[in-house]
């Protein structure tokens, strides 16, 4: 409520138009801010510390939500192996960092939910194995550097692979070639490379933001305001502020008012 006061603010004394803009629809679009925009419709997928989503997206405000995370978000399965194993907030480039040290062939962690038929998600068992793993390590002769380094390459190899595989299946399913990728999680380098190769062979592309505006930022709120305004959509004098609400309930400029958790 702070941040959108202050937000109205500023807009009314720059003499500025005001929108208020949804925090994953920003994620969503920021691929398109890139040198080579990916076009409707797409699938897309949603990575970051409170979200994993596959979206279906046919236009701006048209989404279909396709699968999501029924626990832990894969970037919260990040920051939970951070802290686990004594790394910093946010966990997940630090993972990444150390995974690359690791020996791939040491453990082999599950896939969650990949023999399951659906697009959604389970990262909890991945968490509760991880921590099994690294308290027996420490039992038998403490938790070594290099025990710390293998154990997140098996965890990262196992949300990257989950998550690729599931990708392809959401683009099967939907009779699509172009997938894009959102959120923080999305600068992960292992799953931009997995993505690329997998997709490749399935003769798809996938789209991402820069890195600069993988993790929250104002250029992808901003930018989203854009479209909208572009697409003749004002607010009022006033608007509802919602934490928590569903994307796939926001609409295409013009049909229905909209309602918003950020401002623009």
């Amino acid at each position: 409520m702070v941040g959108a006061t202050l937000g109205r603010a500023i807009a009314r004394g720059l003499g500025v138009p005001c929108l208020g803009i949804h925090h994953m629809e920003g994620h969503l679009l920021a691929p398109l801010l890139g040198e080579d925009p990916p076009q409707y419709p797409f699938v897309a997928l949603l990575v970051s510390g409170g979200h994993s989503q596959l979206v279906r997206v046919d236009g701006l405000g048209q989404y279909r939500l396709l699968g999501e995370t029924l626990d832990d978000a894969a970037g919260e399965a990040f920051d939970k192996t951070a802290k686990m194993l004594g790394l910093p907030y946010p966990g997940g480039p630090h993972v990444a960092k150390l995974a690359e040290q690791g020996n791939p062939d040491r453990f082999d962690f599950p896939r969650p939910m990949v023999k399951h038929p659906g697009l959604d998600f389970s990262f909890s068992g991945l968490k509760t194995h991880t921590l099994t793993t690294a308290r027996q390590c420490l039992a038998e002769t403490g938790l070594t550097e290099q025990d710390k380094a293998d154990i997140a390459c098996a965890f990262e190899r196992a949300v990257v692979d989950t998550l690729v595989i599931k990708c392809r299946r959401a683009l099967k399913q939907e009779g699509l070639k172009t997938l894009v990728i959102a959120g923080g999680v999305s600068a992960n380098t292992r799953l931009r490379q997995a993505l690329e190769t997998k997709l490749a062979k399935d003769c798809a592309r996938v789209s991402y933001p820069a890195l600069r505006l993988c993790t929250d930022n104002g250029a992808m709120i901003a930018y989203a305001g854009a479209l909208r305004m572009a697409a003749g959509e004002r607010d009022g004098a006033e608007f509802a502020l919602y934490p928590r609400w569903p994307m796939t309930e926001l609409s295409e400029p013009g049909v229905a008012p909209n309602r918003a958790g950020e401002v623009a």
